[in-house]
């Protein structure tokens, strides 16, 4: 087995985050421990246990530990105190015991509304209002149901909503809002007046708000939140939040939000199955999510082009995603848009998402390494060009794409451009113009993506991403320089855009990588598909005309199954020869070296 490079700074981190669970397993001398459960628990007193979650947290200082027993938490938690490094907040489950809070509340108030039909209704006071102050949001047609917040399920099976009374059949439910009533027909017909079929339905926004710092969270599942598109149902707002173990699924929109908390650290847990993305994160410095599992978001099918999927990070500095699985999400795997700088994401399986494994966008310098990205792109929507690829960097320079493995996508490895500006992290108010420049794209395998093992998909008039004495032939007419300016790229036209450049000037390094494509499928294409642009049926003629993959082949890596995620190779394939292999593990894939072979 090829063995892992670990950078000093992820090993600083990860001792520092060990020493912080040690602490808070062990705890302070001084500090109180508090038991909570809805049953009297024997051989406690009244001041060391409370019957909600709430009660628990209203007066915790550092160092204090919570120990949630089994059962089910219907209510809002607010976390405001704080702890410290040396002595964090603990908040966790017992030991083996099923925990769940829940957004959700209990209906029982059940009147027959059909004497035909199984149709029920029950009073509803609940009115949930977007920012748009109408009950949807985004307030466009197309979210009309999906941008709704209501959610109602009959033995964890959840209702399809319809918008009126007269749409109601079977498995559905209908949140009358102006008449205060929610009328439910379930899957099953069941008779809801004789109470044996269990009726919840959401009720609650935010379910859990960790706004003190240094607090750590762990074994608790997270589910059925009513809240609203780029909300999330557990919030992190402190700095050095960590949850381990924990399951985040089910809720209407996102599982989990780190809105300007820094250093947050998730580690071995789960954001499945959320109506909107897993988890999203604006002014996430230092996130570090390892050993995650990110799976089947998007339920309720939000538009993917504006956010939706696995995740989507913003504005965060230093993010690194590690050793987690980001599977079967409708969206994107990994979304990172608006001004990132430098985040890394290494040893992940990124796999079977519809839209891109990693979607890179207006922003900078990421470094993603020794990743297993299959299967990706095959479902994106309409619209999605560019973006259907095991990884796309759009309009996002200084990156860095090392030892990953690249295969069976719609697309391997893309690169998007078009017009854009992003704001930066430490500059209030304007705009930079950004797009892929100083790209280092070595030591990768590309191998048997569907259209193309690389595009280039350039959108941009200005023919930047040919040859000099290519730009004639794509129909490049020079814009005229408005603004000389100093330094590689000498002239800006009046919106900032740069003018003047052409591919030598962009410094795309590619280099040393493995190539493979089936028959028909593609090689390196050049260009978008409704623009100039060529197929290039063999990468020596990519080589030759566009002088990029230098150092690059065309051989199969020989992987001994893809279908059971077996990438080992022989001891003498060139990706081996080629150090175009990941280094480290990756989970549920096998990599190394066939033995005897």
């Amino acid at each position: 087995m090829i063995t892992a490079n670990t950078t000093p700074v992820s090993c600083c981190r990860a001792l520092l985050a060990g020493a912080l669970v040690l602490t808070a397993l062990a705890g302070p001398a001084d500090a109180k421990t508090v038991h909570v459960s809805p049953q009297k628990l024997a051989d406690l007193g009244l001041d060391e246990q409370t019957r909600t979650i709430s009660d628990a947290v209203r007066s915790l200082a550092a160092g204090d530990r919570v120990v949630i027993h089994g059962g089910t938490y219907r209510e809002a938690v607010v976390v405001a105190a704080s702890g410290t490094a040396e002595k964090p907040i603990v908040i966790e489950a017992a030991n083996a015991e099923h925990v769940v809070v829940t957004g959700a509340d209990l209906l029982t108030d059940w009147k027959r509304d059909d004497d035909k039909e199984r149709i029920f209704s029950t009073p509803w006071p609940h009115k949930f209002i977007g920012w748009n102050r109408t009950n949807t949001h985004p307030g466009d047609d197309y979210h009309l149901l999906i941008g709704r917040c209501e959610q109602v399920f009959a033995e964890h099976y959840l209702l399809r909503q319809v918008l009126s009374r007269d749409k109601l059949s079977r498995g559905t439910f209908f949140a009358d809002t102006d008449g205060k009533r929610l009328y439910v027909w379930t899957a099953n017909n069941a008779d809801l007046s004789k109470r044996d079929t269990r009726v919840e339905a959401s009720v609650r926004d935010v379910i859990w708000n960790n706004k003190g710092s240094h607090i750590l969270v762990r074994g608790l599942r997270f589910r059925y939140a009513a809240n609203m598109a780029q909300h999330g149902a557990v919030n992190i707002a402190g700095n050095n939040s960590m949850f381990e173990d924990c399951l985040f699924e089910y809720t209407n929109s996102i599982g989990l939000t780190i809105n300007g908390g820094s250093d947050a650290v998730l580690r071995r847990c789960a954001m499945q199955y959320n109506g909107q993305m897993g988890f999203s994160g604006g002014g996430a410095h230092n996130l570090l999510v390892s050993q995650c599992t990110v799976r089947g978001n998007n339920a309720k099918g939000w538009d993917c082009g504006w956010e939706a999927g696995g995740d989507k990070i913003c504005l965060s500095r230093g993010v690194i995603i590690e050793s987690s699985r980001f599977i079967e999400n409708r969206g994107n795997g990994i979304w990172f848009d608006i001004g990132n700088e430098s985040p890394t994401v290494r040893n992940c399986l990124i796999a079977d998402n519809e839209g891109a494994g990693i979607f890179y966008e207006i922003s900078f310098g990421l470094h993603a390494h020794d990743n297993v990205i299959i299967g990706n792109g095959f479902d994106a929507e309409h619209g999605a060009w560019g973006a259907s690829a095991g990884i796309a960097l759009s309009s996002s320079p200084n990156c860095r794409i090392e030892r990953n493995l690249l295969v069976g996508n719609k697309e391997g490895f893309n690169y998007r451009e078009q017009t854009r500006t992003t704001p930066l992290i430490d500059k209030r108010g304007g705009e930079v113009a950004i797009w892929n420049h100083d790209q280092l794209v070595r030591n990768n395998v590309m191998a048997y993506n569907r259209d193309a093992q690389c595009w280039g998909w350039f959108d941009m008039s200005d023919g930047r991403h040919w040859p000099v004495e290519m730009r004639a032939a794509a129909g490049v007419k020079q814009p005229r320089p408005e603004q000389d300016v100093a330094g590689a790229y000498l002239a800006k036209d009046g919106r900032g855009q740069l003018v003047g450049l052409n591919l030598p000037l962009l410094k795309l390094n590619h280099g040393d990588n493995l190539y493979f494509a089936a028959p028909g499928q593609g090689v390196l294409n050049w260009g978008t598909a409704w623009g100039f642009n060529k197929r290039y049926k063999t990468l020596a003629e990519a080589q030759k005309e566009l002088t990029l993959e230098q150092g690059s082949e065309t051989a199969d890596p020989g992987f001994a199954s893809y279908l059971t995620r077996d990438f080992r190779v022989p001891a003498n394939s060139p990706a081996i020869r080629m150090k175009a292999y990941p280094q480290g593990e990756v989970p549920d894939v096998r990599l190394g070296v066939i033995e005897g072979r």
